[in-house]
């Protein structure tokens, strides 16, 4: 029996993509996985694998033309799956026999999530089964070992089983929950979009007056929060969606949040409140209640799991050799505090991670190896032109490193607005798959937190990695021998001594230094 694959959500806010190259004809027989085409949105190529075995039995759109999100993109023959379609449906007609049997039972299939996931844990199911659900409305929040990803539901429909638990690890192209999706025959089709403008219309002409207040609506989420179906329908009848209420959790905005808001039927209340906040309550006062002499056992998942892993894996097989040093950053701060406000009205945050970063790629320039890679076996080393410089942060799900790409050739300005993007996302972790990947050299800012001397462990398979201590005013001599306060900061830097020496290390670290403690010599080599 034919099956029309889906074309998922390839990225936040795409709604379309341009169909590159077919990797495959119809009559051709793909197994699970086999990648089908390559996509192109107006951010990455994307290649599209199939979801199960079978045979290509329509290709829906031609080589260059434009794909729609949710529409069907190829359809296939599903292996062994022609009597097992029979046998599912028919209890489903004859169990719902009053509702003109035109609901089809149907599985969500877990998509690929990022490149490489094979599975992910089920952080919070945001509905049960027997809810009913719209197309576009998120189902349930899962944490890879890269971000917090919700995943939303396809369809209009009810929830029928819920194929995972809490905590539970769900498997990439396996049945995540099951769903009754409303057919055309069991409510009439009517157009949403008329729906609306014909709603909004009669507010018109009804009350004129409270529909100018409504459009002179202020800002109340500043950052919005909704899927991309959702983005265009607001694209589509013009609302700014930083003004529409969300009745979703965090204040998510649904459809039918624009079409009330559209009407004029704005809830006066919002549901900003976690799920199960009784349950929850509850399970901290038990908590409190067996506080004595109790243990609580906590799987390693997620991020943390990646995290482990990846820790063990550069201790066990590179030799760190840490070096440390200090700098006096009292003509950086000075500068930095002379352009802060100046850059603040523009909108750009000037902290001072910026400067480290640009003279950090400047440095790399005269010492190359430092932005090289070696493979496992110690007999390649890989140097690279790009300056992906990481940044480790401490994010609510764990440890991420996120990296600013090409950084030789961006200004300070363009690495700053880089690094608050970069640090808002992975503080909330939804920070994009392609931000974690390709980074060349890695910086941690423990001295944010506190502490000035540390050994950092290198990101495999970068070769070098460097601490930030915390900021001290420390008494030191000036040229006179007079004793003068500065702003001293300690850095400490570990390198894999199977590629890099002492003296490269140290060389390396005096000319980054120079660049810090003399801006002006820092933007002579920037021209």
């Amino acid at each position: 029996m034919a099956k029309d694959f889906i074309l998922p959500d390839i990225g936040e806010g795409i709604v379309e993509c341009e169909v590159v190259e077919w990797l495959v004809q119809e009559g051709d027989t793909v197994s699970e996985d086999q990648p089908i085409c390559d996509v192109m949105t107006d951010k990455a190529l994307v290649q599209i694998p199939a979801v199960h075995d079978g045979v290509i039995s329509k290709l829906y759109y031609q080589k260059g033309e434009i794909a729609k999100v949710h529409a069907p993109l190829f359809a296939m023959d599903v292996a062994g799956e022609s009597i097992s379609n029979e046998v599912v449906q028919e209890p489903v007609q004859a169990g719902n026999k009053t509702n003109d049997a035109a609901n089809v039972v149907e599985d969500f299939i877990l998509p690929d999530i990022g490149e490489g996931i094979v599975e992910c844990e089920i952080v919070d199911w945001l509905v049960a089964e027997g809810d009913e659900i719209e197309e576009d409305q998120a189902v349930c929040d899962v944490m890879t070992d890269k971000a917090l990803v919700q995943i939303p539901a396809k369809y209009t429909g009810t929830v029928q089983k819920l194929y995972y638990q809490k905590g539970e690890i769900a498997k990439v192209h396996s049945p995540l929950f099951q769903m009754t999706i409303a057919g055309s025959a069991a409510k009439p089709n009517v157009d949403i979009n008329q729906a609306v403008v014909k709603a909004q219309t009669n507010a018109v002409a009804e009350n004129v007056a409270p529909v100018k207040t409504q459009q002179a609506a202020k800002v109340i989420n500043q950052k919005a929060v909704a899927s991309p179906a959702v983005r265009r329908k607001a694209r589509e009848l013009d609302v700014d969606l930083t003004c529409v209420p969300g009745s979703g959790k965090n204040g998510r905005i649904y459809k039918q949040d624009i079409e009330e808001f559209v009407k004029g039927e704005v809830p006066n209340t919002i549901d900003t409140s976690p799920l199960d906040s009784d349950a929850s309550q509850s399970a901290v006062q038990n908590q409190t209640r067996n506080q004595s002499g109790g243990v609580r056992v906590e799987q390693i998942k997620g991020i943390k799991a990646a995290m482990a892993k990846q820790m063990v894996a550069s201790v066990s097989t590179i030799p760190h050799f840490t070096f440390s040093d200090e700098i006096d950053l009292t003509q950086l701060i000075a500068l930095r505090s002379s352009l802060k406000e100046q850059y603040k009205a523009q909108g750009v945050k000037l902290t001072m991670m910026p400067f480290f970063v640009k003279a950090l790629s400047l440095a790399m320039k005269e010492y190359p190896v430092l932005n090289s890679k070696v493979n496992d076996e110690c007999s390649e080393l890989t140097y690279y032109n790009d300056h992906n410089i990481g940044i480790a942060v401490d994010s609510k799900i764990g440890l991420l490193v996120p990296n600013i790409k090409s950084c030789q050739s961006k200004s300070i300005v363009d690495v700053a607005n880089d690094l608050t993007r970069l640090t808002h996302s992975s503080r909330e972790g939804r920070v994009a798959p392609d931000d974690l990947k390709g980074g060349t050299i890695s910086i941690s800012n423990i001295g944010a937190i506190g502490g000035t001397i540390a050994t950092p462990i290198i990101n495999k398979p970068e070769v070098a990695i460097v601490a930030l201590g915390k900021l001290q005013y420390l008494p030191r001599f000036d040229e006179s021998g007079q004793v003068v306060s500065k702003a001293i900061m300690q850095v400490s830097w570990s390198g894999d001594h199977r590629v890099i020496d002492g003296g490269t290390i140290a060389r390396f670290n005096n000319l980054w230094k120079s660049y810090l403690e003399n801006p002006s010599a820092m933007m002579m080599a920037m021209s």
